[in-house]
């Protein structure tokens, strides 16, 4: 049977902690921030898990990571 193949673009967007979850960037961020208010800003500016629906998913694509089983 042959390897199992790595996704990636997830292995480039997606990095696992220590405790085995795994954490993405926050969406809105990169540009076009000038109009958008500071409270918005500081919350997005927050890396946020993965949630529980898009788990199994992001699993399959990296399934040489650690611990996300």
């Amino acid at each position: 049977m042959p390897k199992m193949k790595t996704h990636r673009a997830s292995a480039k967007r997606y990095k696992l902690t220590g405790s085995g979850k795994l954490m993405r960037r926050t969406a809105f961020r990169k540009h076009l921030i000038v109009h958008k208010p500071t409270a918005r800003l500081r919350r997005i500016s927050d890396e946020g898990n993965i949630s529980s629906a898009d788990n199994e998913r992001a699993t399959q694509a990296l399934p040489y990571a650690k611990y996300i089983r």
